[in-house]
């Protein structure tokens, strides 16, 4: 009478060799203590190149895979995701080498904690279930409360893990709350079944399923740090290690993305009249309110959280703007910007932590005269600054380009108005970008030292990696386009 349910190993394999990976991680700290501490970085990094290549293999296979009664789904949209969270932590782990290695806290538990984060995010872009979606985001978010703390000894790193727990754990229960009143309307957890039954219901359904659906975006706001449930992103990234606060910003902000995604559009699909006016609130105020406080930052880590809780208003316009017709164009876009800024925000972390070698610091005064003892960085800098400011031929143009093209799709008032004030805060960020580049190349060198730095192998190979892949999408967009097209759901 009991059915062994039938598993595809092949569509799970990213995630068994993640598994593998922290299996022999947490193996080989156990058993070699001291001796492994070098050994870390690499094996979590070749787990992380070998995650990617089953991920081409499915790619290759090119057939849609349904799990589980339709809860979890390995389709393109998937596997470009995972794509973007595995070579984002290969990018992480580069950028941590050094910077963990130098330090005077064990090193094992800190890669153990970024592969469980990871496999948590590879598991939400295939998760098409309320309840794999809350695992998924549990198994994402622990890890990365803990590794906001690292520095047990500082007291910021202690007020960043405080801050990011509590404000998650409070969003994650509203949220959660949230998805209660779904199933409890719908009975159902399949995200596709609970599209159906509010389609059936049409906008007369339920007054609770309004309170549901508010609750759950709610929940994932805050991930994705838009305003006001923003208030733990600067003082976390501030306090968290660099490379950690990059980590954050890049993939557990698309995490939050992706899973948004999943939820509008194949589980509240029928409830437009709900959540489209939400996303236009959160998405204005979010680039207006980021904009505005990061041009008063004087700590360069500080004005990327800020710049980052901006570049999420970016990604929420779609959402505010996509009709049923366009729900394609809206997820392509939402990808689109995602692959662009990981390349681009985690390249200006990685120039940010290869200055403070020499530095100690992350104000923005100590960029004076970056250009006179160390050119390549100051220029890797401009590079991807202004990427983010969406300047061309650099990536980030492209990236703001198809966001206000699916804004402009929509030709109503509130679509124009919302891609006005996208305008006018792409401009109003310049400023704050170029005000770092200005320190570089303009001012005098602070203390007269001249000192080259010296940029270590692993770091250098991040920044070099992010640069190329910023110019190359800036200058041949089909680059990413061509993954950005495979997304929307039914590929």
């Amino acid at each position: 009478m009991f059915h062994q349910p039938f598993v595809d190993y092949h569509a799970f394999a990213p995630e068994i060799v993640l598994v593998g990976t922290l299996v022999m991680l947490l193996l080989v700290d156990l058993v070699f203590e001291q001796r492994a501490r070098q050994a870390m970085p690499t094996i979590a990094g070749l787990g992380l190149l070998a995650s990617l290549v089953p991920v081409l293999t499915l790619a290759w296979d090119g057939a849609d895979r349904s799990l589980f009664g339709g809860a979890y789904v390995v389709d393109n949209y998937a596997l470009v995701l995972k794509g973007l969270f595995l070579v984002a932590g290969y990018v992480t782990v580069l950028i941590s080498t050094d910077y963990i290695g130098e330090g005077d806290y064990y090193k094992g538990e800190y890669y153990f904690l970024l592969l469980s984060s990871i496999l948590g995010m590879t598991v939400m872009a295939s998760s098409r279930d309320l309840i794999s979606i809350f695992i998924a985001l549990e198994t994402l978010s622990i890890p990365a409360y803990l590794l906001a703390g690292w520095r047990k000894r500082d007291l910021k790193g202690n007020e960043a893990s405080l801050k990011y727990y509590l404000l998650g754990v409070f969003a994650t229960g509203v949220m959660l709350y949230g998805m209660s009143l779904i199933f409890g309307v719908t009975h159902a957890t399949v995200l596709s079944e609970i599209g159906e039954s509010l389609a059936k219901q049409g906008s007369t359904s339920a007054p609770i399923v309004t309170i549901g659906v508010l609750f759950v975006i709610i929940g994932f706001a805050f991930k994705v740090s838009a305003v006001p449930f923003h208030a733990w992103a600067p003082d976390t990234y501030e306090g968290a290690p660099t490379p950690i606060t990059a980590f954050l910003s890049v993939a557990s902000k698309a995490a939050g993305f992706v899973a948004l995604m999943t939820l509008v559009f194949l589980a509240f699909d029928a409830r437009s009249d709900v959540w489209q006016p939400l996303f236009w609130v959160l998405s204005a105020i979010t680039m207006t309110v980021g904009n505005v406080i990061a041009l008063r930052q004087t700590n360069v880590v500080r004005m990327l959280a800020y710049s980052s809780v901006a570049q999420a208003g970016y990604m929420l316009a779609p959402f505010a703007v996509a009709t049923r017709a366009g729900r394609g164009d809206a997820i392509e876009a939402v990808v689109t910007y995602l692959l662009v800024y990981a390349a681009m925000n985690l390249g200006a972390f990685a120039v940010v932590m290869a200055v403070a070698r020499k530095t100690r610091s992350a104000e923005k005064a100590t960029y004076g005269g970056l250009f006179e003892y160390a050119p390549g960085l100051a220029v890797l800098l401009a590079v991807f600054f202004f990427a983010l400011a969406g300047i061309p031929p650099l990536g980030g143009w492209y990236a703001k380009l198809v966001i206000v093209r699916v804004i402009l799709d929509n030709p109503t008032g509130w679509g124009v108005a919302l891609g006005v004030i996208l305008g006018v805060n792409s401009v109003v960020g310049l400023f704050y970008y170029a005000s770092v580049a200005r320190e570089a190349f303009m001012r005098p060198v602070p203390d007269e030292d001249r000192a080259p730095i010296r940029v270590p192998a692993a770091l250098g190979s991040a920044i070099a990696l992010c640069a190329v892949s910023t110019l190359v999408i800036g200058v041949v967009p089909q680059v990413v386009a061509r993954f950005a097209h495979l997304t929307p759901f039914g590929s």
